[in-house]
């Protein structure tokens, strides 16, 4: 039997067997590299594999962990969580909610805002999903609000952390996406490429991300036009206005000047990603020490709440590198570019393809699963394909945000099932959601008919 079949097919058998295990229960990453070792001793057995292509995988570790973007990661997430544990984030929500309060919609309004503001400081999905719906919504329940529109909106607005900067998403995907367009370009003898970073993608991530908060909001307001009932105002007492002109300045104020330095560092290209994490970092720490919210035990707790989300995101990284090196040397690589080239259409059909995939993908896998499994194996094609890699990185942040929000495994559902009381029905949750879904599909398709809308500000900031 031809050995090149053998690979191919092989390789198809793998990826489908790892979703299979992951359906089943198993850890995401052992199941990564379990599975991939498995078809890797079938590919010795029939031939088709040589396990010397093992040795590549130490120097991709120490390149890891050696890596100074990726630093970035685990600041950005300290910065996250040291917000939520000193209740800075709850400070600015229950602010937040006054302030727009008069008016109908205006507690969900306020929850998108706020979520755009926390995944600004962050990018942790998980802790603003908590943190909202703990605090928001018993609020919006209070106030009359259907659980749908409540739940739908704290769901969809705790997943901009996803494609908002500094989303640990995207500085991920702009690490992989530079080394993978520097190979491109090489091959194809341009030794001199344009470099790649993760502020390009950042940049590039700042317009979708606010449409996509515009999308939301103004979901809100149709809601509040067609069906005043769903969300009704909730205006405040007159005893406390004059607290909450206090309020604006002690509890919005220093959080978003913290966001405006970090992110306004990192576009302006005074400070690396890294550099800015570190002052982000530092400046949620004294924020909470000069609101008297930061102790030892909260320091403790944010410590450990950190390296629990790091070592969750690298060790499936590990796993992915494992799938990668026996997927690519078993001819899967060559199976998937003589689809993705064969398509009709050319490269912007291939890229909608890889799109729908990717969004069916979230329906099982998690958002970090994805893109250590698929950006490895369709990148380098897509790129050959002269697809701006700045472009591709924002289209599949926000693609994949939705994989937080459609069932059966949607983790922002679950977070939010967690903490909601029993008054809320599941039902209500998932259907709750489904307005946002078509929401980031719209967006999606917005940016594919217009990228301008992606590239326009890293060039700007370019040159």
């Amino acid at each position: 039997m031809d050995p090149v079949l053998i690979g191919e097919t092989l390789s198809g058998l793998m990826f489908l067997g790892i979703i299979g295990f992951l359906l089943l229960g198993f850890p995401v990453a052992f199941t990564l590299a379990g599975t991939s070792l498995l078809f890797a001793a079938l590919g010795m057995y029939f031939g088709v594999f040589d396990p010397s292509n093992f040795g590549s995988l130490a120097n991709r570790y120490i390149g890891y962990m050696t890596n100074e973007v990726l630093v970035a990661v685990p600041l950005f997430v300290f910065m996250g969580v040291m917000l939520e544990r000193s209740q800075i984030a709850e400070q600015l929500l229950l602010t937040m909610g006054k302030l727009f309060g008069n008016m109908r919609g205006g507690l969900a309004i306020s929850v998108v805002i706020v979520g755009a503001m926390l995944a600004a400081s962050t990018g942790v999905v998980g802790a603003t999903v908590v943190t909202m719906g703990l605090i928001s919504l018993p609020a919006m329940m209070r106030a009359g609000y259907k659980p749908t529109l409540a739940t739908g909106v704290i769901c969809a607005s705790g997943t901009l952390g996803q494609i908002i900067p500094p989303s640990t998403v995207l500085i991920f995907m702009g690490d992989m996406l530079s080394g993978i367009n520097a190979q491109v370009q090489m091959a194809k003898g341009n030794f001199a490429p344009t470099p790649v970073s993760v502020g390009d993608l950042f940049a590039g991530a700042m317009l979708p991300g606010v449409m996509l908060v515009a999308l939301y909001i103004g979901w809100v307001i149709f809601k509040a036009v067609t069906d005043p009932e769903s969300c009704p105002a909730t205006p405040v007492p007159a005893s406390e206005k004059a607290q909450l002109k206090r309020e604006i300045f002690t509890a919005l104020l220093p959080p978003l000047l913290l966001i405006l330095a970090v992110l306004g560092s990192i576009l302006g290209g005074i400070a690396t990603p890294t550099e800015a994490a570190s002052v982000g970092a530092v400046g949620a720490t004294l924020l909470a020490a000069f609101r008297w919210k930061l102790s030892a035990k909260i320091l403790h707790e944010t410590a450990v709440q950190t390296a629990t989300i790091t070592s969750m995101v690298f060790i499936i990284l590990f796993g992915a590198a494992v799938f990668s090196v026996v997927f690519r040397m078993m001819g899967g690589d060559a199976l998937v570019h003589e689809f993705l080239t064969g398509l009709p259409g050319g490269p912007l059909m291939a890229v909608a393809v890889v799109m729908a995939i990717m969004f069916v993908l979230g329906f099982i896998l998690d958002t970090f699963e994805i893109i250590f499994i698929v950006i490895p194996i369709t990148a380098p094609i897509l790129l050959g394909m002269d697809i701006s890699p700045v472009w591709l990185g924002v289209m599949v942040g926000v693609n994949l945000q939705t994989s937080f929000l459609t069932p059966p495994f949607g983790f922002a559902l679950f977070y939010l099932r967690g903490v909601a009381p029993d008054s809320v029905p599941t039902s209500a949750i998932y259907r709750g959601i489904l307005p946002f879904v078509m929401l980031q599909i719209l967006a999606i398709a917005l940016l594919f008919a217009f990228p301008g809308v992606v590239t326009w500000l890293p060039s700007v900031i370019a040159g």
